[in-house]
């Protein structure tokens, strides 16, 4: 085992304008605990990345700082018998994962970078960085293929940075697993090479906040 370490909402939300803030943090945040959103939105504009996180439910954008994202009790589970998925720990063990194919109950977290338009990029290629993890424990996305093989994008266990590649236009789904309850920060930072200059551009760190099981 690794060592532990904008807007007029509807009542029946999935949202909470009196959301709790974790310990560290002052000012309330809007919780988001179900249905599709895209953890990490990003849109180029005026030569600068914007990273927000995309309630695709209700249409809204929020700055990460204003969220706090939330991994019901629901989803705990334990970690498969099989050494594939040895990066979450010891068989049988309990994490939390919000996953990769949507179910009603679970916050269902994306990345999505559908307002980039083609060509903006070299290859349409970006990269996002998960440049850094706080919490309880640690913390890993990855996917699965349809015989249950896991794909390891990032994970704090074993050192980051840690890149997943997206493209322009692109969306995509992964599994986010915790390994203990608590509040998490993760850090977050999107790069990409333009392709009228050659230039890198990089975006400023974003950080997201989670509350897993609590």
């Amino acid at each position: 085992m690794r060592k532990p370490y904008r807007v007029a909402l509807p009542a029946v939300a999935l949202l909470a304008l009196a959301g709790v803030a974790s310990p560290a943090d002052a000012a309330p945040r809007v919780v988001l605990d179900q249905g599709h959103v895209d953890v990490v939105g990003v849109a180029f504009e005026n030569g600068a990345f914007d990273l927000h996180v995309h309630d695709e439910e209700h249409a809204v954008e929020y700055s990460p700082s204003e969220v706090e994202l939330v991994a019901k009790p629901a989803s705990k589970t334990s970690v498969p018998d099989d050494p594939s998925y040895n990066f979450l720990g010891t068989a049988g063990s309990p994490v939390w994962i919000l996953p990769q194919v949507q179910d009603p109950e679970l916050l269902w977290p994306g990345i999505g970078a559908e307002e980039i338009g083609s060509g903006v990029f070299t290859d349409d290629a970006l990269k996002v960085d998960v440049v850094g993890v706080s919490g309880p424990a640690d913390v890993s996305i990855f996917t699965t293929d349809p015989f249950g093989t896991p794909t390891v994008l990032a994970d704090s266990g074993d050192g980051l940075p840690d890149t997943i590649n997206t493209t322009a236009g692109g969306h995509m789904h992964a599994n986010w697993a915790f390994e203990a309850p608590g509040y998490y920060k993760l850090k977050v930072r999107v790069s990409g090479k333009l392709a009228a200059t050659g230039k890198t551009v990089t975006s400023s760190i974003a950080t997201y906040c989670f509350k897993v099981d609590l």
